[in-house]
């Protein structure tokens, strides 16, 4: 999930960020953060599900030039 941080890098990094919020941001920053990467998630699935649209409508066009003999020479 987190790459090649381990646990004590990420240990290390929990107490620096509560030393530099404080106990009572830290939450608030969590869930800012956690609501941001949600947006992310989300508009990355909705333009990777218009380009798989995009595309799958392309193909059948595609498709449909070949099979139909109407649009030949």
């Amino acid at each position: 999930m987190f790459g090649s941080i381990g646990g004590t890098e990420l240990l290390v990094i929990m107490v620096i960020a509560l030393l530099i919020f404080g106990p009572r941001k830290l939450p608030e920053l969590g869930k800012s953060i956690g609501r941001g990467l949600s947006e992310f998630k989300r508009a990355s699935n909705d333009l990777k599900r218009s380009l798989e649209d995009e595309l799958s409508l392309e193909e059948r066009n595609d498709h449909n030039k070949i099979d139909d003999p109407d649009t030949g020479p």
